[in-house]
C-alpha cells in the first residue's frame, strides 16, 4: 500500500488538505461515471422526497435537515438536487441526470460540523475528480490552516429533525484559495479546514466522488449526537481490521 512521503504529511499537516495527483486512471473514472449514470438513470424519487442539497444553516433545517429521506440516508442511496432544478411542483426544469448535487459542496463549512468525533481530528474527507475541476468550473477552495482552530458549530439531531449548536463564523473570502484538480486527481481533506466549492455555471460538468473515513483508534467516539448514524443493516465497514 502506498504511503504519504515524509513531504506531503508535513503539508497535509500545515495544510488541512493535500492533492495527490493521478491517483485513478482514465480507465477507472470512466468505469466509475458509467456507473453513476445508470444508478442516475434508474433514480425515482417522489415530489415529496425531491430536496436541494445546502451547507448553509438556515437552507439545511428548512430544505433537508427535518425530512425523513435525508436522515434515513445513511445506508441508503438517496438523492439530493442542486438549486433551481425543480419547478415550483417539483417538476424537473433540467434533465434529471444534470440535476444531481450530492448522491447518498458549496457554502463553506467544516466536515466535523456533521461529523463530530471526540477528540476532533478522526475525520478524513476523501475527494476524487471524475472530471477536470477548474476554476471556470467550481473547484474546491480551501482556508490553509484552518484545521488547527477547532469547530464553532455542530449539527445534531433533533426531535423535529436537525439543529444547530453553535454560530459559524463570517469567513474572509479573501483567504480561501483554489485547487484546482484534474481528472483522477484525490484531495485529502482534514475534517476541521475550512473549504467550499463555488456554483458552476459554466458549460462544463465537474463530476466527484467523496467519501469520508473515521480513525476508529482507542479512544474514538463516533458522537451519538451526529446526524448519520451506522444501522444494523449496515454498521460502519471497517477498512482494515
Amino acid at each position: 500500500m502506498a504511503c504519504l512521503s515524509p513531504s506531503q504529511l508535513k503539508k497535509f499537516q500545515e495544510d488541512g488538505f493535500l492533492l495527490l495527483e493521478e491517483f485513478l486512471t482514465e480507465d477507472e473514472c470512466v468505469a466509475m461515471q458509467q456507473r453513476i449514470g445508470e444508478i442516475v438513470a434508474e433514480m425515482d424519487v417522489p415530489l415529496h422526497c425531491r430536496t436541494e442539497f445546502s451547507t448553509q444553516e438556515d437552507e439545511q433545517l428548512r430544505n433537508q435537515g427535518s425530512t425523513e429521506y435525508f436522515l434515513s440516508s445513511g445506508d441508503k442511496i438517496r438523492f439530493f438536487f442542486e438549486k433551481g432544478v425543480f419547478d415550483k411542483k417539483g417538476n424537473f426544469l433540467v434533465p434529471p441526470e444534470k440535476s444531481i448535487n450530492k448522491i447518498g459542496h458549496v457554502s463553506p463549512h467544516q466536515d466535523a460540523t456533521f461529523l463530530y468525533t471526540e477528540p476532533l481530528g478522526r475525520v478524513l474527507g476523501v475527494w476524487i475528480a471524475m472530471e477536470d475541476a477548474l476554476l471556470e468550473n467550481g473547484c474546491l477552495w480551501f482556508i490553509p490552516g484552518s484545521h488547527t482552530r477547532g469547530v464553532s458549530r455542530r449539527m445534531i439531531r433533533a426531535p423535529a429533525g436537525t439543529s444547530f449548536l453553535g454560530s459559524e463564523p463570517a469567513w474572509d473570502n479573501n483567504l480561501f484559495v483554489p485547487l484546482p484538480v484534474r481528472r483522477g486527481g484525490l484531495v485529502l481533506i482534514h475534517g476541521e479546514v475550512v473549504h467550499k466549492s463555488e456554483q458552476n455555471l459554466s458549460n462544463h460538468s465537474r463530476q466527484a466522488y467523496t467519501f469520508h473515513l473515521m480513525e476508529a483508534a482507542a479512544g474514538t467516539v463516533w458522537s451519538p449526537e451526529n446526524w448519520l448514524q451506522p444501522t444494523t443493516e449496515l454498521p460502519f465497514p471497517p477498512l482494515y481490521v
